[in-house]
């Protein structure tokens, strides 16, 4: 008996769940009036869900999800970054509207992705949340990255005037850090498209069989 056919699915649901719901709930708990406290109100709900998704890398290393690893480490990896690196560690930039804005995204993604793999894994298909799953993210993926290329833009002044995370090296060399950010800027867009390469790839791979009625001439 495969050991995972029961407590995979269970522990796949079981972080779906949470890492979807929690924050979800708590975000629209708030209003549309606490854009600016937003950080303040479900940052640390942000942290925990997006430390548990980590959980997925595993699941797809084990075979329980089956997913490439590559284009979902480097979406995780985005996410890690611009959360615990630029947002948590600059209080200035937790009060900035695209923090907001990022945290609508993640949610809107996650909400219908994490629907999708659930009932997958436990063998229930619908077709329109199909279509959804592989077609919402290609709008609302690229404005992350936007987003999120933003966030680190507005992060900039704050890290050179702090030094935060600026070391100094032997042989007087330094780590500048606004500098680390902005190649890392680069690396985000090109990062973007490979994700997006793999998976409009997918996309069409998993609506090669979707139903489409075709009109009577």
């Amino acid at each position: 008996m495969d050991i995972y056919q029961y407590d995979s699915p269970i522990l796949f649901i079981w972080r779906s769940n949470l890492a979807s719901c929690c924050r979800n709930q708590a975000f629209l708990e708030k209003g549309a009036d606490s854009m600016v406290d937003t950080f303040y109100a479900i940052g640390l709900v942000m942290r925990v869900c997006q430390s548990i998704s980590l959980l997925e890398l595993l699941h797809i290393c084990v075979g329980i999800e089956p997913n490439h690893l590559l284009p979902r480490f480097l979406q995780l990896t985005e996410r890690i970054i611009i959360l615990f690196v630029v947002i948590t560690s600059q209080e200035e930039v937790q009060e900035k509207y695209v923090v907001c804005v990022l945290f609508i995204f993640w949610n809107l993604l996650d909400m219908v992705r994490y629907t999708y793999s659930m009932l997958s894994v436990i063998g229930i298909s619908y077709a329109v949340l199909t279509w959804l799953s592989q077609t919402l993210w290609m709008p609302i993926y690229p404005l992350c990255v936007l987003a999120e290329a933003f966030a680190i833009y507005q992060s900039l002044p704050y890290f050179e005037s702090s030094g935060t995370y600026c070391t100094k090296l032997p042989f007087d060399l330094a780590i500048y850090f606004p500098y680390v950010l902005k190649m890392y800027l680069m690396m985000l867009f090109i990062g973007m498209y490979f994700t997006y390469s793999h998976l409009y790839s997918e996309r069409r791979d998993v609506l090669q069989g979707f139903p489409v009625k075709k009109k009577k001439v």
